[in-house]
């Protein structure tokens, strides 16, 4: 493609100056430069198609401004920036402005790629200025228009991301008074490749969507390839696999009907990435091994074999599986391959990558830890080579990555001072170009060194400042799928917790009350980092926490490798106490599974009743002196990891259950939660509920008819005011026209649901299908933004979290967050409806009791107290009940 549109590059500034041929559509060449994460950014030149042009010798200027994009393609941006400064003057110097500013525009791009920042930023100022310095608009505004993408660039890439997009809407503007539809659709591939390169992937699916819709009237064509295969590599990493196959294959079809080998093996190569989510291996490897068949070029082949080597790597039954095939690749036949075809390529960012890539597949191996010979040796020879080569770029970027890679593999092979000191100078240019997305990779890296050495305090701050720098990436980065190009729980989740660990258990001493502050602050960051990663968007967060009930005692219990600690902040005082636990996490976490499975019994048994009272002695008893001393009334939960899925009411001290004696609820954070009372507000309730059971739901999901759920919203209506919709009259089309027009403070949904860790597979089940949690979140939402009262209280009696997801809960939680109610009550396992009935009955009574105000939470334990009292003694009717987010 690249060879193609370079025979385009034509007498732009001629033509400009002697309007001697006119101008037919501008033109933007996509190219792909891999970058960290492998995703792929596309810059943007200026340069158009003419029709009847005579070449002619070029002026030094213009030879200069070639020289520099034939640098640029080629991926030696310092030499790109060098040529394109002189072809800059060159301009200039003949008062050539429209020739000055298109090369400043590609300038600031090659500074973008070297992480010049400020310059930059001059250069593209300046080439903006001198396009809108006279009155010849009309002929400017093609350039200008491309000048403005780089700038949209240059802001996105700063996490200017609202400025981004309006810079570039001020572009399409221009592409669409210019009357060119491909113009214009190029340039929205281009907004969304770059939104996909940063991590927004969200508002990338969103462009490409509206892309997808245009290109389908178009006839087949490389930007018809290039914008299917960009919408599908989107949907990948948005955890949509099945959707991003349907695109990709329709992308290769397009690109095998006009011949296009590069297009044919990129696309071959994302649906590889596809099969590799998906977990098909096999196809994934055939995919890979067709892309490189067909790559036209080394570093595409280079790309579709390294994606071969670290997949046969990792997966032991695949490697065994070519072995004992005909003709099919190992990772050992790939290796001296991979390594040939990389000594033969001239240095570029992409070379340079490509080596790192294969170190890092190789740190990945199965075999890497066993020995460090040979293996290691090549390793730090790629790694080397990686270093020099970007070095010789004058791409620091490329170099810090280098480096904390190199420094990593030392720090395997505790040769601790080489990677100390080769850490320390990947954070010092990692710092220096601003790039946090590396920063914070290699200050956690010195982090650990640090504390293997013994150094805590300089190892808190290396931590402190690694989560600072992951707090300005961290929303970009929980956006991509956890199972493809990034993992929460490798890359995000271990900073906060080794940092809490090291917080709480630093010095011989007690640990120090502002060491706890700080633990208490990364346990909450941690919490909403799980909840942006499983909802894939940005949550709003308060600062400051606020202190608004003087009778709740906050539980911050954190799982650990070799230790459960429990941090407990009081009432009034705000006093902090810790009390850790010496106990391994598989220990902790295989008796929480069993305590989980015993109370789900009709009966719980001896040794059921042992494990809660083991719990309790964990969370609960340590601190029960000074709960008492300080009239705690309500214990709030920010529960952590296999915590979430045992619920606390039934913990028990061997005379009587939690719940007994507290009231009880759960926060995922206290800062996504403005606790406040219900005294002022009226309560009254828009009910839909499924007692019944269609045919075409789903029979694998076992939904069972629900024969209490009509009893159950007949007593809700003779307690509050109501509007009942049951049976056929709950469609999700119902649910939205309700929620959006009637001011009800109470949605309840008494209808079969599932919690999970997959969005896809957190639903509730209406008349008419399953409503997943992203719409009902948006359903709820609509509500919230149409009126100034939000939704008080969301209630769904009938849900269960999914068999076998210890992150299951995550479902609840998401919905609670997402759907803008004040409060959730639901279940985390389905129980018998009659006692559903009584629950909910006994619990609207409560919260509208005409006596003396009750918080939510204590209206839920009255209701669950009353149930042990009224024949429902066992934790399995009664407990499964919790109240999250707001308590009051």
């Amino acid at each position: 493609m690249r060879s193609s549109h370079s025979k385009r590059f034509r007498l732009l500034r001629r033509l400009l100056r002697y309007r001697q041929v006119k101008v037919k559509r501008l033109i933007t060449v996509l190219l792909l430069a891999a970058l960290f994460l492998g995703a792929a950014i596309l810059p943007t030149f200026a340069h158009v198609i003419t029709e009847n042009l005579v070449v002619q010798s070029l002026p030094d200027a213009e030879m200069l401004d070639q020289q520099g994009r034939q640098f640029y393609q080629t991926e030696q941006f310092a030499e790109s920036v060098s040529v394109w400064q002189r072809a800059a003057i060159a301009f200039q110097s003949t008062g050539d402005e429209l020739g000055q500013a298109m090369v400043l525009s590609n300038l600031s791009l090659a500074y973008q790629q070297l992480g010049r920042w400020d310059e930059a930023e001059g250069s593209i100022q300046q080439a903006i200025a001198l396009l809108t310095s006279d009155s010849y608009q009309r002929e400017r505004s093609p350039i200008l228009a491309q000048a403005l993408d780089v700038q949209g660039r240059l802001y996105l890439s700063r996490g200017q991301a609202e400025s981004a997009v309006e810079t570039w809407q001020q572009a399409a503007d221009i592409y669409t008074q210019l009357g060119d539809e491909t113009l214009l659709t190029r340039n929205q591939i281009n907004q969304a490749q770059a939104l996909q390169s940063l991590g927004f992937y969200r508002q990338a699916q969103e462009q490409l969507r509206e892309v997808e819709q245009t290109l389908q009237s178009q006839p087949d064509s490389a930007l018809k390839v290039t914008g299917l295969r960009s919408l599908g590599n989107v949907l990948r990493v948005m955890g949509n696999p099945e959707g991003a196959q349907q695109v990709l294959q329709q992308s290769f079809a397009i690109a095998e009907s006009i011949s296009d080998s590069q297009a044919v093996s990129d696309t071959l190569l994302s649906l590889g990435d596809v099969a590799r989510t998906q977990q098909d291996y096999p196809a994934a490897l055939t995919f890979y091994q067709q892309a490189a068949e067909t790559a036209p070029a080394p570093l595409p082949r280079i790309s579709a074999q390294l994606r071969q080597f670290s997949l046969l790597l990792e997966n032991e039954q695949l490697e065994d599986e070519q072995l004992a095939g005909e003709g099919g690749n190992t990772a050992e036949d790939l290796f001296p391959q991979i390594l040939q075809q990389l000594a033969d390529l001239l240095p570029s960012r992409r070379a340079v990558y490509a080596r790192i890539d294969v170190a890092e597949s190789m740190m990945r191996g199965r075999d890497w830890e066993v020995g460090i010979g040979e293996g290691f040796d090549q390793v730090v020879e790629l790694l080397n080579t990686a270093v020099q080569q970007a070095r010789e770029l004058e791409d620091s970027r490329a170099e810090a990555y280098a480096l904390g890679v190199l420094g990593e593999v030392n720090e395997r092979h505790q040769r601790w001072s080489e990677a100390e000191d080769l850490t320390q100078e990947a954070v010092f240019i990692a710092q220096r170009i601003n790039v946090p997305d590396l920063a914070y990779r290699w200050q956690w890296q010195l982090g650990r060194l640090l504390k293997q050495r013994g150094e805590e305090e300089r190892a808190i701050a290396a931590y402190q400042t690694a989560v600072e720098n992951l707090n300005l990436v961290r929303n970009d980065l929980l956006s991509v799928d956890s199972e493809v190009q990034f993992s929460f729980r490798d890359d995000v989740e271990p900073v906060y917790r080794e940092l809490v660990e090291l917080l709480i258990t630093s010095g011989n001493d007690e640990v120090r009350q502002d060491y706890l502050e700080q633990a208490i602050r990364q346990v909450n960051a941690l919490q909403v980092s799980e909840l942006e990663n499983f909802l894939r968007c940005n949550l709003a967060i308060a600062t400051d926490i606020p202190q608004v009930d003087p009778t709740a005692a906050i539980f911050y219990p954190i799982i650990l490798p070799n230790q459960l600690a429990v941090i407990l902040r009081l009432p009034e005082t705000g006093q902090l106490q810790i009390h850790i636990n010496a106990i391994a996490q598989t220990e902790v976490e295989q008796t929480l599974d069993q305590l989980r499975q015993e109370l789900g019994r009709q009966y719980v048994s001896p040794e059921g009743e042992a494990l809660s009272q083991q719990v309790y002695d964990w969370l609960i008893r340590p601190f029960s002196s000074a709960l008492a001393a300080s009239n705690v009334e309500t214990l709030v939960f920010v529960l952590d990891a296999a915590l979430r899925n045992v619920p606390m009411a039934a913990l028990h001290d061997g005379q009587q259950y939690l719940v007994e004696q507290y009231a009880i609820a759960l926060t995922p954070s206290l800062q996504l939660f403005a606790p406040e009372p219900l005294t002022k507000i009226r309560l009254n309730a828009l009910t839909f509920g499924l007692s019944e059971v269609r045919s075409n739901f789903p029979p694998h999901q076992n939904f069972t008819p629900l024969q209490n759920v009509e009893t159950e919203l007949q007593v809700i209506q003779a307690q509050i005011p109501s509007e009942v919709f049951l049976n056929q009259e709950f469609t999700q089309a119902a649910l939205e026209e309700q929620v959006s027009t009637e001011p009800f403070s109470v949605v309840h949904l008494a209808t079969h649901g599932q919690f999970s860790s997959d969005p896809q597979q957190t639903f509730v089940l209406a008349w008419d299908g399953q409503i997943d949690v992203n719409t009902l979140s948006s359903i709820l939402q609509r509500r919230d933004q149409s009126s100034t009262e939000a939704i008080e209280l969301l209630i769904l009696s009938a849900c269960q979290t999914a068999d076998g997801d210890n992150r299951a809960t995550l479902g609840l939680a998401g919905i609670a967050v997402q759907s803008g109610a004040r409060s959730t009550l639901a279940t985390l396992w389905n129980i018998d409806d009659r006692a559903t009935a009584e629950l909910i009955s006994r619990f609207y009574q409560e919260l509208s009791s005409s006596g003396t105000p009750i918080t939510r939470a204590e209206a839920l334990r009255r209701a669950q107290v009353a149930l042990i009292q009224s024949g429902y003694p066992e934790p399995l009717f009664w407990s499964p009940y919790v109240l999250v987010g707001n308590w009051l």
